[in-house]
């Protein structure tokens, strides 16, 4: 079983991300100085709302920030979110945070589990520990085959 830990734990480091409006919805701004604590390129799991999701954390088009495009049920929908549903807009507006605005990113297990909360909010996480590489490269194959 996995353990609970809250936002406020000491384990847990809290970055400060951006909430950018696009096109298409919302997106997360996560400033260059905090990218140490997450991998490019790579698809994590976030929760929301006491959801776990999927997200790929990516470089932003200009500049050294970090950007997450959207929030997903699947890690396939992660990569590639044609047919997915971006939950980030949902929780946006059940969460009642502004574009331009601040949200907070909980680094629960770096390269694997964040949580997003609203500033002045607490949440509680249900900690574990990544997959190994090798289990974690097997569910990949599986999940793209």
């Amino acid at each position: 079983m996995a353990d609970r830990i809250s936002s406020d734990h000491p384990s847990v480091d809290t970055v400060r991300a951006t909430l950018a409006e696009t096109a298409t919805g919302v997106r997360l701004e996560i400033p260059a100085d905090e990218r140490e604590a997450f991998p490019i390129d790579e698809v994590v799991r976030i929760v929301l709302g006491g959801d776990e999701r999927f997200a790929r954390i990516e470089r932003a088009l200009t500049g050294d920030d970090l950007t997450v495009s959207g929030v997903y049920d699947s890690p396939t929908f992660a990569r590639d979110p044609r047919e997915g549903t971006d939950r980030l807009a949902k929780w946006v507006t059940d969460n009642d945070v502004r574009t331009g605005g601040s949200v907070l990113v909980d680094v629960v297990e770096p390269a694997f589990l964040y949580g997003l909360r609203a500033p002045g909010e607490t949440a509680v996480y249900e900690a574990r520990e990544p997959p190994k590489d090798s289990l974690a490269s097997i569910a990949e194959e599986l999940e793209d085959g």
